[in-house]
């Protein structure tokens, strides 16, 4: 059964200048592998918005927003054999999150030169 629902729309410089500037930006918010994988492609700035997009939509899905006691490089964006997305639950967020009892989770990635988009389904 569906339990919940996010979408967001984020500029692709807005991210890319949050990663250049440095601080921190890009490890506080992907994981390893998901660095991983932006750096291997041409256009690595789409596909780290198209990430950060996700890891917003999922949040709103949850209907709570983001919650304490999770990280966003722990929401990974990964992709199956065939390329479609899926989102994966690690360490500490997969723990805090366990209660809601989440059997599956859904996401859809959009990118252009200038914005990306996801779309998270959750259920339950």
């Amino acid at each position: 059964m569906v339990e919940g629902a996010g979408i967001d729309l984020i500029e692709v410089e807005r991210v890319a200048f949050n990663i250049e500037k440095g601080a921190g930006f890009k490890e506080m918010i992907f994981s390893v592998n998901e660095t991983a994988y932006c750096e291997s492609k041409a256009n690595k700035y789409e596909h780290y918005a198209a990430r950060f997009a996700a890891k917003e939509a999922f949040f709103k899905a949850l209907g709570t927003g983001w919650q304490e006691g999770t990280q966003f490089n722990e929401v990974e964006i990964t992709n199956s054999i065939t390329g479609k997305p899926e989102l994966v639950l690690l360490g500490n967020t997969r723990e805090t999150l366990k209660y809601l009892g989440i059997t599956r989770i859904l996401v859809s990635l959009s990118h252009l030169k200038t914005m990306a988009c996801a779309v998270v389904i959750i259920e339950k």
